[in-house]
């Protein structure tokens, strides 16, 4: 996540938001109150009706259907415009909890809270995608320590991994095939992976006995 996150207060004036949006390229900004407390979100789509219904009267079809776009067009301040309550993600949490939340949700920037609730940083569609930039080699590494030493035992093990543009790939021997399936969980779990390939040597079948 990006820690130096920029927010407004409850308070905010529109076109200091619009300033702030501007100024820092951002599509939205956490709202806070107190010491830090995400209590909403604005984005552009909050300030949008503003300028839609600008010059035109609404229909009575479009006041029933789109009347919290109608609300916020009257909106002058953050706490008035802001989407409520904040779609947050905790500190804690892992990439993939944070990659699916954004897409449910359609939501390109996340506000990452503590246990507290209070405004720990702010991860977007980029930071996530960041993750793919890990070296081959650490991934290599890691999937050897926390998946091939510890379903695959031996010296050397009897299966191998490489890693290349991010694709795993595991060679050697498997004795235990219910193993692969595990394996590849536990593979695909590592930050960064983006496949996992299986070139290995399975036992053959039993030949069936003469009858």
């Amino acid at each position: 996540m990006t820690h130096t996150v920029i927010a407004v207060g409850q308070d905010a004036q529109f076109k200091e938001i619009v300033r702030t949006l501007e100024e820092w390229k951002v599509s939205a900004v956490p709202v806070v109150a107190g010491e830090g407390r995400v209590i909403g979100v604005v984005s552009e789509a909050d300030l949008l009706p503003k300028e839609e219904f600008r010059d035109g009267d609404p229909t009575r079809f479009e006041q029933l259907r789109r009347l919290n776009d109608l609300v916020k067009a009257g909106g002058v301040t953050a706490g008035e415009v802001m989407t409520s309550p904040a779609i947050c993600i905790h500190a804690d949490a892992i990439l993939a909890e944070a990659a699916r939340t954004m897409a449910l949700k359609r939501v390109k920037r996340l506000p990452v809270i503590d246990a507290q609730g209070m405004l720990a940083g702010i991860i977007s569609r980029s930071d996530l995608l960041k993750v793919f930039l890990r070296p081959d080699d650490d991934l290599a590494e890691e999937i050897r320590r926390d998946v091939v030493e510890v379903l695959f035992p031996g010296d050397p093990p009897p299966v191998e991994a490489r890693v290349a543009e991010g694709i795993v790939t595991f060679t050697g021997d498997v004795r235990n095939t219910s193993l692969v399936p595990v394996a590849s969980r536990l593979a695909r779990s590592v930050e960064g992976i983006v496949d996992i390939r299986w070139d290995v040597t399975r036992p053959a079948a039993p030949e069936a006995a003469d009858r």
